[in-house]
């Protein structure tokens, strides 16, 4: 698996990618959750989107940024086929490694309360649960892992 920072040419399969990632959550969430729409171009263009690929061409991506003294994880997003693989995992340590290189104090991210299994994900990971509260429409499960220094 290659992680390398998405350009221009890789827009439509990280549009497809968050389309067929986040479609399950559709009817649980009565609307299509924030990853599905975002300005991926511009997320490209600005430098905050990650890939991962291999010989069988993009498998997932990742989009993070700094916000004071930590890492905002965004988004990360597999294709349903190339879940369990591990892909997610990777993209998640490829942030926190971005962290640690850049000595910032913790990765924090949110996820909908509806995607359970993303509650159980992150806290496997070593996240802790920080705070809910209701965000642009959404009902939101906040994070945050502590980065050693």
């Amino acid at each position: 698996m290659r992680i390398a920072q998405a350009d221009r040419a890789h827009l439509r399969d990280i549009e497809r990618c968050a389309r067929a990632a986040y479609e399950k959550y559709v009817a649980h969430i009565g609307r299509e959750p924030a990853p599905m729409v975002a300005d991926f171009a511009r997320l490209i263009e600005d430098g905050h989107v990650w890939v991962a690929t291999d010989d069988h061409g993009l498998a997932g991506f990742v989009i993070f940024y700094r916000r004071g003294d930590h890492l905002h994880l965004e988004n990360v997003a597999v294709f349903p086929n190339r879940q369990g693989e591990g892909i997610g995992t990777i993209l998640v340590r490829h942030v926190e490694d971005a962290a640690e290189r850049e000595g910032l104090a913790a990765i924090e991210l949110y996820t909908n309360e509806k995607m359970t299994e993303n509650l159980d994900y992150y806290r496997r990971l070593g996240y802790r649960e920080t705070g809910r509260r209701e965000e642009d429409g959404f009902n939101r499960v906040f994070f945050r892992k502590e980065i050693g220094r």
